[in-house]
């Protein structure tokens, strides 16, 4: 009984000081949010999309009304809603509209601005969280950095390893088969390099290099058995433009695809996938595992012919029953003959699409103002730009949410210099929805304060099981497993 006088008594208080907003000026006009979250769409399990109103203001006065009923009113430095009464009102008005009453008040002055929408989508997300790279913009130092997870539906998020727990440790390419982390992979770098594969509880550090392969495992994919787990071989190197608006370039003097027999710890190596005059790349597996897509580019020599690096996408059949390849190479995707180059392809796991960035040349697109997402529907062979969810600036490396309807993507779009984490939606047309920026509890001082870039995004079904002070200690121990080649 004295509990829930309390909570009404707190509750009549918070309601007490909520100013009345009075003789408010009207304006024709959308206010300015940060992040901009005007006319987005939603899945009904995302976090609070709380926001600023940007220019001289006092307080924020923000009533959200569904279309299916419902209504939340908070007031304060900005649209802070609270996490249960978001839920509940979301998922209410799955299928239909959240319309966002704002006001501000400056100066003693209430200002009322034009209702905006955002609209929940049917899609579910069902996805538990995200995992990701965050890591100080630099290029040859590696600063503070780690592996982190982030809950979809609040804003949980903690370490997974960082390489605080290593000297002189890099850690990335986080990658789970298809969300689920009991199958996951990321690689080491620096002087205890190593590839480290978790399957279904057991932990494996692979010696970073093989005398059979030119390279290092990088840019890994599961097969969906989680029996395999396809690589690129690569030896890369970067160069450093002198002009204002271009950074850095990534280029490999050479690279192969292979694919990892996990039970085994055999590297498959095939004629086909290490070309001479060709680099190959960025392999991936098909939905149902039958098929290995992957990049492939003819050799240039760097680093005086980099804009001539570009690649396409090609495709070769994979028989999972005894890891064997086909004897014929398909391009599926010719980027080349558009004058562009196509990087990170993604299919999606109902077996729809194959996501993938195209710009002008190159395959780090991290570094490319120009680069976009495009969608290539596998029924048709066409493919076309997602418009609404790309921007002006890099909108880079992505991958699909299990029901293959979402997608998360990295982009610098707010500055031209931060990768942040963007959500957007594939309706059944192959359309994108308006991006969003990934919510934060006061996303303002957020993202303002971080010093941090997003990288390497991907979905996760559940909580990654991991102990990264026993994984430290395996990595400090230099004890590999060695690859022998089939």
């Amino acid at each position: 009984m004295k509990k829930t006088i309390l909570f009404i008594f707190l509750a009549m208080s918070l309601v007490a000081c909520r100013q009345e907003v009075e003789n408010a000026r009207v304006v024709d006009k959308l206010p300015v949010l940060f992040p901009d979250y005007i006319g987005v769409t939603i899945p009904s399990t995302i976090a609070p999309m709380n926001f600023s109103v940007e220019g001289d203001v006092e307080i924020v006065d923000v009533v959200a009304r569904g279309s299916k009923g419902g209504e939340m009113h908070v007031q304060g430095d900005y649209a802070d809603f609270d996490i249960d009464d978001w839920h509940a009102l979301v998922a209410r008005n799955k299928g239909g509209k959240l319309t966002f009453t704002v006001c501000t008040k400056n100066d003693g002055v209430w200002t009322r601005y034009r209702d905006f929408d955002m609209y929940v989508s049917n899609y579910d997300m069902p996805d538990y969280g995200l995992t990701y790279r965050r890591i100080a913009p630099g290029y040859e130092v590696y600063s503070h950095m780690g592996l982190y997870e982030r809950r979809l539906d609040n804003f949980e998020e903690r370490a997974l390893i960082e390489n605080t727990q290593v000297t002189g440790m890099c850690v990335n390419c986080h990658t789970s088969n298809r969300t689920n982390p009991d199958n996951y992979v990321f690689h080491v770098r620096g002087d205890h390099g190593a590839t480290l594969i978790h399957n279904k509880g057991k932990v494996e550090l692979l010696k970073a290099k093989n005398d059979s392969i030119k390279g290092s495992f990088v840019y890994p994919y599961w097969h969906p058995s989680g029996k395999y787990c396809a690589f690129s071989t690569n030896q890369t190197k970067q160069g450093f433009h002198v002009v204002k608006d271009e950074r850095v370039e990534v280029f490999d003097l050479s690279s192969d695809v292979l694919v990892y027999d996990v039970a085994k710890h055999e590297v498959i190596l095939d004629t086909l996938l290490a070309t001479k005059p060709y680099s190959e790349n960025s392999p991936v597996f098909s939905a149902d595992g039958k098929t290995l897509y992957y990049l492939t580019c003819l050799q240039q020599d760097y680093p005086e012919n980099y804009k001539n690096e570009k690649y396409n996408i090609c495709r070769v059949s994979f028989n999972p029953d005894n890891g064997t390849f086909g004897d014929r190479v398909d391009t599926i995707y010719n980027a080349v003959e558009k004058g562009k180059t196509a990087t990170w392809p993604r299919p999606s796991y109902d077996g729809r699409y194959i996501m993938f960035t195209q710009m002008d040349y190159g395959y780090f697109s991290i570094w490319h103002k120009e680069s976009d997402l495009w969608l290539l529907d596998l029924a048709t062979m066409e493919a076309h730009p997602l418009t609404a969810a790309n921007s002006n600036d890099a909108d880079s490396f992505h991958n699909w949410s299990v029901g293959s309807h979402w997608f998360v993507f990295t982009s610098r779009r707010d500055d031209g210099l931060y990768t942040n984490l963007y959500l957007s939606c594939v309706d059944g047309n192959g359309n994108a929805t308006k991006a969003f920026l990934l919510p934060q509890r006061n996303p303002k001082e957020y993202y303002t304060n971080t010093v941090y870039s997003f990288n390497t995004p991907d979905f996760t079904s559940h909580p990654v099981d991991i102990d990264s002070r026993t994984i430290s200690v395996a990595i400090e121990s230099d004890k590999r497993i060695d690859t022998k080649v089939r």
